[in-house]
């Protein structure tokens, strides 16, 4: 018997989703890592191509069917939701990790540009209704990223990078 290893790109935790008992299930296109022999996986798009377009995330999704193990990766903490026909779940378009193909999935406009530019919310919401299986992640990679980009230490107002701040030491950035 032979054994694989794989990891989690970042902080996160890794799902296994077996697709013999879900059937298929869409993933972000960022959250796919890995499926067993069996798996294809395929490029979906979102129903209504001018949503997609515009909600942020983008609107390819990856389709994995078959009747294995897949793994996807959620940032932060998972939490899993069962819709039941007709119920629906409004998120933030980057904390959707997966769902079971029977959920239905679009993207609505919320809120104005100025609560977006001034307040830092985004203008996007999913809707996704049931009946089916929903994976949500607390913390998306693109929210992960802008929080460590803003972490970073900064001179003069400009931002340093790792060169940066050795130069400064040596006297070469002035």
């Amino acid at each position: 018997k032979e054994r694989v290893a794989f990891a989690a790109p970042y902080p996160g935790k890794i799902i296994p989703l077996a697709l013999d008992q879900l059937g298929p299930v869409l993933c972000q296109k960022n959250s796919y890592l890995c499926s067993a022999m069996g798996i294809d996986v395929n490029v979906a798009f979102t129903k209504r191509l001018g949503s997609g377009l515009f909600g942020g995330e983008g609107f390819i999704l990856q389709k994995l069917t078959g009747d294995g193990l897949s793994f996807v990766h959620a940032g932060g903490t998972i939490h899993e939701v069962q819709l039941q026909a007709g119920e629906k779940l409004r998120v933030d378009t980057g904390c959707i990790v997966a769902f079971q193909e029977s959920v239905e999935y679009n993207i609505e406009f919320v809120g104005s540009i100025r609560s977006a530019l001034v307040g830092g919310e985004g203008l996007f919401f999913a809707t996704l209704t049931g009946p089916g299986h929903v994976w949500l992640q607390s913390l998306p990679f693109s929210r992960l990223a802008d929080r460590i980009y803003q972490a970073m230490p900064r001179q003069g107002g400009q931002q340093v990078g790792e060169g940066g701040i050795l130069g400064t030491l040596l006297g070469g950035d002035r």
